[in-house]
């Protein structure tokens, strides 16, 4: 997926007066595939007593955007910032995945070292003065997250984590990158060395983490029970087989999916740690994947199918040229001319 995003003059010149204090809060907004601006406040009273009046009215139940929030403390660079990603559950899912990607892009836009915390909410409770407090307590120490602040990090989870440059044209989209546990590596290197022939692999979504679920011996036909039917994995089968003759072992990458039973939270990570983890494997292990198959039902992984994946079918021949009809309505007959000693038949 390639993004165009240009942050406008008017808001480049903005941010960089807003960062020497005169203004209280900046919203900014994505409009026509650029970066805009959108309402501003400058500083009545204290930082606290302005926040929930100036912060709440601009926010849209519809539609995303970015806050960002100047507190009366200093660092070194200047007056310190909240920054704060606003993406309400009613807003469209392309309007938050496109907010989501330019996160990261904006803050570097306006200085990182100018903020000093980041929030984000899908509903006025997460970012409010009273969300705000609760988000800084639960930072400064080891107490258990609430309910709310549990959701919200399960929601960070699932942000694409990408830096999206504006000033540039084109710009990819990249996955995310969980670690792979101890167990995980060393399967892999086993399976690099042909001494196993198949790996599962699960995402702990709590530790971020990539999981070995077993390395058990499989067989083709042992394939179909290998993939569960309630929640995503993915698999590296070293599928062993004859191909013309020539005996032949190809390593294949199943991502299994079972359709919607899944939430969409699993759904999401699973398919952005996808790229990565292939990228790893053919790197640090050297492991070949011949194909890359995605299924949301284990029946389909029958040996004719996997065949038919690893060697697709080539056409033998070439479809004969098809003359093509000529005018409708009346026609005159049709002559063909005939071998010496053969008389002309008319049809």
């Amino acid at each position: 997926m390639f993004l165009v995003l240009v942050v406008t003059p008017e808001l480049r010149e903005f941010l960089a007066r807003a960062r020497g204090g005169a203004v209280r809060l900046i919203q900014v907004l994505i409009q026509n595939e650029q970066l805009v601006l959108g309402a501003y406040r400058e500083p009545q009273q204290s930082w606290d007593l302005d926040y929930d009046h100036f912060l709440l009215p601009v926010l849209d139940e519809q539609e995303p955007c970015y806050v960002l929030y100047r507190l009366d403390t200093q660092n070194e660079l200047g007056y310190e910032w909240i920054f704060i990603s606003w993406s309400p559950d009613q807003s469209p899912v392309r309007q938050k995945m496109l907010y989501a990607a330019t996160r990261a892009t904006v803050k570097k836009e306006f200085g990182g070292g100018h903020v000093k915390d980041e929030i984000f909410g899908n509903g006025e409770e997460d970012i409010c003065l009273q969300g705000y407090q609760r988000h800084v307590s639960s930072c400064s120490g080891p107490a258990p997250l609430t309910a709310a602040e549990q959701e919200l990090q399960r929601i960070r989870i699932t942000e694409v984590k990408t830096e999206i440059s504006v000033e540039s044209k084109h710009q990819t989209m990249q996955g995310l990158s969980f670690p792979l546990q101890e167990t995980a590596k060393r399967a892999l290197q086993q399976l690099s060395q042909k001494s196993i022939n198949y790996i599962q692999l699960r995402l702990d979504t709590e530790k971020e983490t990539i999981d070995l679920v077993h390395s058990n011996p499989t067989e083709t036909c042992d394939l179909p029970r290998r993939v569960p039917t309630d929640t995503p994995r993915y698999h590296f089968f070293l599928y062993k087989h004859s191909h013309e003759g020539d005996y032949q072992e190809s390593v294949v990458f199943i991502y299994s999916m079972p359709g919607y039973s899944c939430s969409i939270k699993e759904r999401m990570l699973y398919s952005s740690c996808k790229s990565r983890l292939l990228e790893e494997v053919e790197k640090d292990y050297h492991l070949e994947v011949a194909k890359k198959l995605e299924i949301d039902n284990g029946d389909e992984l029958t040996e004719e199918f996997l065949y038919d994946e690893v060697h697709p079918k080539q056409h033998a021949f070439k479809q004969a040229f098809a003359k093509p009809r000529g005018p409708a309505g009346k026609r005159g007959s049709k002559r063909l001319i005939k071998g010496a000693g053969q008389g002309k038949q008319e049809s």
